[in-house]
């Protein structure tokens, strides 16, 4: 899941070098928190946040595949 979510990001931000995933896991399952360079935070969100929401989309078909549950989540850059 993460090298997904890493592969679909640095295809969509400037700062591709930017680009880190950090995988938590809890008792509610998988959490991704998406680390960006605070320029590339709109691309990820996009207009009214549909790109946020088709990557958590593209996560979630993942997550079924793969028999987990997984949230991800965009960090608050501070």
């Amino acid at each position: 899941m993460k090298n997904l979510l890493e592969y679909i990001l640095i295809h969509l931000v400037q700062f591709p070098e930017d680009v880190k995933i950090e995988e938590a896991e809890d008792e509610k399952g998988f959490l991704y928190t998406i680390h960006v360079n605070p320029e590339d935070v709109g691309r990820v969100i996009g207009k009214g946040g549909a790109v946020i929401h088709s990557i958590r989309n593209i996560g979630r078909i993942r997550a079924i595949k793969e028999g987990i549950r997984a949230r991800i989540t965009i960090a608050d850059g501070k």
